[in-house]
């Protein structure tokens, strides 16, 4: 994995100097005579994610001043290791407020390339950081690149085992248990909802139920849900070819899951941590699930399939059920659930929806501290009544007049969720477009604020 941190430097460093838009002009006067004219050829006056390359006299890079616009936003330094000519960087200047951790975290994450089907990914920008202790940014950034590597995978190559694989090698790496449940067996262990989704692939892409437990068993429980949806075709329901081109990335909620664990483990947080994903193919076959089908529940529910392109809150059910045997004192499931929450809040804004105010509270507190957005919404009780089934006791898809399909689907799983602090997070997990810092593809959203959270909360 690429490690965009430096340590030491085993080669010239280039000096960086930050600038807000309203200091531009003075700050490129102390910097160097050249500097201000160079500034006035190439229209540079500091706003956010502008990059001035400054040469030597032999044409070599001298300096780089960056704009930070008017804010001074952390997060902007993500431009700054896309935009910026390989080479090894310092911070020479920066406004007061900026944490020097924050810096690196960003420029952590906007060095993230995914290059694995090229046969040569490019020299990229590093940053050199002296005095500070980078293993957790390492840890965060690295996890983060793990979720949006698996998200950014084709299914051909990241199917249920793979996803199983890595669950495995996370557990091992930080002493964790780790059990899987797969095909067939998911029956015999009361996965009924899981089974009924996945049963139609190959059975070399058999459905599974992962669960990790590790920490002190004398700690408070922490459950992190992830939807793993490998590919979507929709099932019978089938997706048109435009709906089904990113299906890949229906599995990003299990990707975040087991991330977001994996930063916990790593910083030894005092929880019991349980990481349940449900993995499966949405495939079609003679054998997979109809509209209009019953389904049975973990939790004893009864469950109307009226699309079954509606299926990840059929896997996110029952392992829902299976974390409120545990008893935990915060859930948090993740999940690429539907298309409703990108129409009310586009890719970059996850909606999450919770019960509990200070659950909010905290969640609001740690994803501004982290500068990863995300927005309540309501679970709006006047929509419960769509979800009711005349043949069963809830269905999967809610009546046309409800219309808010990200906020009917977080009832459904209101259903199934442990009692207590819970939150639901409908993440997008993909840049739809290329921007400096943030490539087309697979994106981490919400669990860089849920690390920090956690944390706070559990101290």
């Amino acid at each position: 994995m690429f490690d965009a941190i430096l340590e030491a430097a085993d080669g010239p460093v280039i000096p960086v100097h930050a600038v807000l838009e309203s200091e531009a002009l003075a700050a490129l006067e102390v910097i160097s005579p050249s500097a201000k004219a160079a500034a006035t050829t190439s229209d540079f006056k500091g706003k956010s994610g502008q990059v001035l390359t400054l040469p030597n006299p032999d044409g070599t890079l001298n300096s780089v001043v960056f704009g930070l616009g008017s804010g001074g936003d952390a997060m902007v330094f993500r431009s700054l290791a896309a935009k910026a000519p390989a080479a090894t960087y310092r911070i020479a200047r920066s406004p007061d407020g900026l944490a020097a951790e924050q810096i690196a975290l960003a420029f952590a994450l906007g060095s993230y390339n995914f290059d694995r089907y090229k046969s040569h990914g490019g020299e990229r920008a590093k940053l050199l950081v002296e005095g500070l202790d980078v293993s957790e940014i390492r840890q965060v950034s690295h996890a983060c690149a793990l979720a949006r590597d698996m998200i950014n995978t084709p299914a051909n190559d990241m199917g249920p085992l793979q996803i199983e694989t890595i669950a495995r090698e996370i557990a091992e790496q930080h002493g964790a248990q780790i059990s899987v449940v797969t095909g067939d067996d998911l029956l015999e262990k009361n996965y009924p909802a899981v089974h009924a989704v996945g049963r139609a692939a190959d059975p070399a892409r058999a459905p599974r139920m992962i669960e990790i437990t590790w920490g002190d068993v004398k700690n408070p429980r922490v459950c992190l849900v992830g939807k793993g949806v490998v590919f979507d075709t929709g099932g019978l329901d089938i997706k048109p070819s435009a709906g089904m081109r990113q299906m890949k990335k229906d599995m990003g909620g299990a990707a975040h899951a087991l991330a977001l664990g994996r930063m916990l483990m790593a910083r030894g947080t005092a929880v019991r941590l349980s990481i349940l994903t449900p993995v499966v193919e949405n495939a079609i076959s003679g054998d997979a699930m109809r509209p209009g089908d019953v389904l049975a529940s973990r939790k004893g529910l009864s469950i109307e399939v009226g699309n079954t392109d509606a299926e990840g809150r059929l896997i996110l059910a029952d392992a829902l059920a299976r974390a409120a045997e545990l008893d935990p004192a915060l859930t948090i499931d993740l999940a690429t659930l539907t298309g409703a929450a990108r129409v009310a809040l586009g890719p970059q804004l996850p909606p999450y929806y919770t019960d509990d105010e200070g659950l909010a509270a905290d969640i609001e507190r740690a994803a501004k501290t982290e500068a990863d957005p995300v927005w309540r919404m309501p679970l709006w009780k006047g929509y419960v009544d769509a979800l009711d089934s005349d043949v069963a006791e809830i269905k999967n898809d809610p009546d046309a007049w409800a219309q808010a399909g990200s906020v009917t689907a977080a009832l459904f799983l209101q259903r199934f969720a442990p009692k207590g602090p819970w939150a639901h997070f409908d993440i997008f997990a993909w840049n739809p477009r290329n921007r400096p810092g943030h490539p087309a593809g697979a994106e981490a959203q919400a669990i860089r604020g849920l690390y920090r959270m956690i944390q706070d909360r559990f101290a």
